[in-house]
C-alpha cells in the first residue's frame, strides 16, 4: 500500500516522537511539535504511539491513497473530505482525502494504520528541519509506503485538541533566571505570537525582560520548551526542531505538560505565562 501526496500544503512533514539520546552529538530531539495530538492519532488507528505519521501546518494537503485503510486526523480541527477528527475513518482505494485549513493551532496530525514507513535515520523517521535529518519535506507527487498493522482498532472518537483564545503556559524558573531583573513581564500583560515562527521556535513580541547582568554565556545544553532570551529581551520558546546547545540565558521552561499546547500557538495569537514551583 502506498500513498500519494497531491498536495503538501504550505509544509507537510514525516513526523514520529524523534530520537532521543544524540543530543551530545548537537542531533536534536525533534519528532512530532505536538506529540500528544500524534500519540492519539496513533491510538486511534491500532498503532504503537511512537508510529510515524504526517504533521501538517495549517493544514492544505491532499493525499491519495492507493489501497483501503484507516486513518486518523487529530491536533488543529480542520475540515477532512471524506472523514472527521478525532475518529479512525475508512478510506476506500482510489479516495482522495483533502484538508483545509485549521480553525485553530496550527498543526494537524494524519495516521494511517500501520505507520509511515520510510527510512529510519537514528532509529526515528522524523524530518528534522534544523539539521536535516529524516525524509525532506513533502512535496507534490511523493509516494509513501505503509507498514502493516498489529493491533486491532478498539476506539470509534477521542476528545482532542481544544482550541484556546489566550492560553496560559505554565513555566518554571530557568537555569539563568538569575541573569534578568524580574520574571515578572512574562506573567503580567502576555505576549504576541510572531509570525517568524516555526518548529524550531515560538518567537514572541512584547514587553522584554531586563536583563541584571551584562555580558554572553559559553554555549550550554538547550531542552524543549526553554524560554531562552536574545539580546533584544523577547523570549523565544524552544519546540521540537531547536538547537541543542546556546548561548543565550534561559529565563524559564514550560512544563512538558503545556509543551503541545505551545507547539499549536498561531501567529498574532496572545499568550500568557504563569509561573509554578517545582513542588
Amino acid at each position: 500500500m502506498a500513498i500519494e501526496v497531491l498536495r503538501p500544503g504550505p509544509l507537510c512533514t514525516v513526523q514520529d516522537l524523534g530520537r532521543p539520546g544524540y543530543a551530545h552529538l548537537g542531533v536534536p530531539r525533534s519528532g512530532a511539535a505536538d506529540a500528544a495530538g500524534l500519540r492519539l492519532a496513533n491510538r486511534l488507528v491500532g498503532n504503537p504511539e511512537d508510529a510515524a505519521g504526517l504533521e501538517l501546518t495549517f493544514g492544505g494537503a491532499a493525499l491519495r491513497f492507493d489501497a483501503p485503510a484507516w486513518i486518523a486526523v487529530t491536533g488543529a480541527p480542520v475540515r477532512v473530505s471524506p472523514g472527521a477528527m478525532n475518529a479512525p475513518c475508512h478510506v476506500p482505494a482510489g479516495t482522495a482525502v483533502e484538508f483545509g485549513t485549521p480553525s485553530a493551532g496550527v498543526r494537524t496530525y494524519v495516521a494511517v494504520r500501520g505507520g509511515i514507513d520510510v527510512p529510519p535515520v537514528l532509529g526515528s523517521r522524523s524530518t528534522d528541519l534544523l539539521s536535516g535529518l529524516g525524509p525532506d519535506p513533502l512535496t507534490a507527487g511523493d509516494r509513501l509506503a505503509v507498514g502493516r498493522a498489529s493491533e486491532p482498532i478498539t476506539v470509534d472518537y477521542a476528545p482532542g485538541y481544544e482550541p484556546e483564545d489566550e492560553p496560559v503556559l505554565r513555566i518554571l524558573p530557568g537555569p539563568r533566571d538569575d541573569w534578568f531583573e524580574s520574571l515578572e513581564p512574562l506573567t503580567r500583560g502576555g505576549y504576541e505570537v510572531s509570525s517568524h515562527s516555526n518548529r524550531v521556535g515560538v518567537r514572541l513580541e512584547g514587553r522584554p525582560l531586563v536583563r541584571r547582568r551584562e555580558g554572553e554565556l559559553p554555549s550550554e545544553g538547550m531542552v524543549t520548551g526553554a524560554l531562552q532570551v536574545p539580546p533584544n529581551g523577547l523570549p523565544i520558546i524552544f519546540l521540537a526542531d531547536h538547537p541543542t546547545t546556546g548561548g543565550y540565558p534561559v529565563a524559564a521552561v514550560v512544563t512538558s505538560a503545556d509543551l503541545g499546547r505551545a507547539a499549536q500557538l498561531r501567529p498574532g495569537q496572545r499568550v500568557r505565562f504563569r509561573l509554578i514551583t517545582p513542588s
